[in-house]
């Protein structure tokens, strides 16, 4: 039985959107869908007193924030298979436990009750940095979340946290039909080897060749089992995160690899990682390598 795709749902705007995003993703791929509830409300309710009524249930909140969304989704997809769940749980503690059985975990990009103008919300945040499935942040304008742009873009990193993000572009590629940008940047070092400064317009160095020979290396086993997705392959110099929110708002997807750890070093994720899921302009896959 194919895993299910998991969408986080809390009743926040942000979280209709993800809903929408995840029921196109879940059809793509064929899976079923599944949207999680998350919260501590047991332990906040436990202080009142029987039949208080200074304020509604949270369990009632809750069933009535599946309900809408599963009607959500079923309306515009009818064919996709959807559940739902309510957990008692810190909702990244959820969220992330889910993950463990799951096609991939789906996000939005700000929370109820988050504070007004935070660029993440900190569910968003936590469940990227911990969750051992990909995570994806939706985000971004119209055309991005609807997929006009008919191009994903992966931002190749080093082999040993852009293995599985790969696989995972690839994936993604062919099942929307669509091209696969991959870029490698490059910076060029202030120092030679000698520990000497180079000069400005001095001896060109082999940096965007590695850069471009990493890209063949990463992209050959891949390539040979999606043969038909077109790849645009590029070797730019500049800082990786600039690099990657600008050209994010020509795409519909933007994919990262992320290295997961064990003990506090699972709780990290890389600048790049930070600064796609604060600014790109369209949805943020954060792919972790195998454990």
């Amino acid at each position: 039985m194919a895993l299910p795709l998991v969408v986080g749902v809390d009743g926040s705007d942000s979280s209709l959107p993800a809903v929408d995003w995840a029921v196109d993703e879940a059809a793509r791929h064929g899976v079923p869908l599944r949207l999680v509830y998350a919260s501590l409300w047991v332990r906040y309710e436990a202080g009142l007193p029987p039949g208080d009524w200074r304020r509604p249930s949270e369990q009632v909140l809750a069933e009535h924030i599946v309900a809408a969304a599963a009607e959500r989704a079923e309306g515009r997809n009818p064919d996709v298979k959807v559940t739902t769940g309510i957990v008692p749980k810190d909702a990244v503690d959820a969220l992330v436990r889910a993950g463990d059985e799951a096609f991939a975990l789906v996000t939005g990009s700000r929370g109820r009750g988050e504070i007004k103008g935070l660029l993440l919300g900190s569910v968003g945040l936590g469940v990227a940095a911990r969750a051992h499935c990909p995570v994806v942040v939706v985000r971004g304008d119209r055309a991005g979340l609807e997929g006009a742009h008919e191009r994903i873009l992966l931002g190749l990193g080093d082999a040993g946290t852009s293995t599985e993000a790969v696989r995972f572009a690839f994936r993604e590629a062919e099942v929307r039909g669509c091209v696969l940008d991959v870029v490698r940047a490059w910076r060029r070092p202030a120092y030679d080897r000698d520990g000497d400064r180079l000069r400005p317009g001095g001896p060109a160095d082999t940096c965007e060749e590695n850069a471009s020979a990493l890209i063949d290396a990463l992209l050959k086993a891949a390539s040979a089992e999606h043969p038909h997705v077109r790849t645009r392959p590029a070797a730019l110099e500049g800082p990786a995160g600039r690099i990657l929110v600008d050209r994010s708002a020509a795409a519909d997807l933007v994919i990262v690899g992320a290295r997961r750890g064990t003990g506090h070093l699972a709780f990290q994720l890389g600048w790049v990682s930070h600064v796609l899921l604060h600014h790109a302009q369209c949805p943020v896959a954060v792919v972790p390598g195998r454990r």
